[in-house]
């Protein structure tokens, strides 16, 4: 990351931004590259972010605190109304929103659905996010900027920018973080210099969890795997130069027929959900972890409000 000094006499800003767009748009994958580490889970099918994950970018002149909100969709169950709820709230609340369409894809009606939303609050400063760039050619990339810009034209919504990004290739990530600043309020650091997220430990910990037990089984069990971390504690008796964290999880699904696809013959799917997300874990948290995993049924959890709060929605 290349570091920003402050131009002489300029005011130190803090504020918060949220990228939006339909589900895949890149909209984690953006927050991550910004941030410079993990914090939003980047599995590939929709609905894999439920929390609000925030990353926080420090800067000499700046501190940029991204809200990541679950995707807005047309809600079928309960848990799909609050989500959007959820989504609505953030928007009216953050300084400015990023809307985040892939290079590779012509504009949708998902993209619509939610340019209409975003129409409706008037407020909030909108930059248009051409991701994924390093996917198409200067043509195509041309084509989705004229569409953007036509799409903003039809809906009454004045662009305050638009700009074509790569996170992966990290092509204009931190020109994007310049556009942000200045539309931040003025203030000092909301977080302490350091800080990557607020979002608590366990809360990040289930997250890495669900997105290795997404891997490999999106098609037959896109949404109904929920993760909860019942405790985590450290090993007792250890030495001081050789921790251990116990985590002890459950990863929820909704029908005992899907047991069996999330544990795999003789156990094997998770046990390589084990290993993958302790890496991860340990990676995360800077030590080594034992990570204990069951899998348990919560019948129809998405639609039953006892489960939904149960399970931490």
């Amino acid at each position: 990351m290349s570091v920003h000094t402050p131009a002489a006499g300029s005011a130190h800003r803090a504020g918060f931004a949220c990228f939006v767009g339909r589900p895949n748009a890149g909209k984690s994958t953006l927050t991550n590259a910004l941030v410079g580490k993990k914090v939003a889970i980047t599995a590939d099918q929709p609905q894999t972010t439920r929390h609000t994950v925030r990353g926080i970018v420090h800067r000499e002149d700046a501190q940029l605190i991204l809200v990541d909100t679950p995707g807005l969709h047309k809600p079928r169950t309960l848990l799909g109304e609050r989500l959007n709820d959820v989504v609505r709230t953030t928007w009216a609340e953050v300084d400015v929103i990023g809307f985040c369409l892939p290079a590779n894809e012509k504009i949708g009606p998902g993209d619509k659905f939610i340019a209409k939303e975003l129409a409706s609050i008037k407020k909030t400063p909108k930059i248009a996010v051409v991701t994924k760039t390093d996917l198409v050619d200067s043509k195509r990339l041309a084509e989705q900027l004229l569409a953007i810009d036509q799409l903003g034209k039809e809906l009454g919504i004045e662009w305050a920018e638009i700009i074509p990004v790569s996170a992966v290739g990290e092509k204009q990530v931190d020109l994007l973080a310049d556009l942000i600043v200045p539309m931040l309020p003025e203030g000092p650091a909301l977080y302490p210099e350091g800080d990557l997220t607020d979002e608590p430990e366990q809360v990040m910990v289930a997250e890495l969890i669900r997105e290795a037990a997404l891997e490999g089984v999106r098609d037959e069990l896109p949404h109904s795997i929920a993760v909860v971390v019942e405790e985590m504690l450290p090993r007792e008796g250890r030495p001081a130069d050789k921790p251990l964290l116990d985590i002890h999880a459950f990863v929820y699904i909704e029908r005992p027929s899907q047991k069996g696809i999330i544990i795999g013959p003789k156990g094997k799917r998770l046990k390589d959900v084990g290993i993958k997300s302790r890496k991860q874990i340990e990676a995360l948290l800077g030590t080594p972890v034992y990570l204990d995993l069951h899998v348990k049924v919560a019948k129809d959890w998405q639609r039953d409000p006892r489960q939904l709060r149960k399970l931490g929605f």
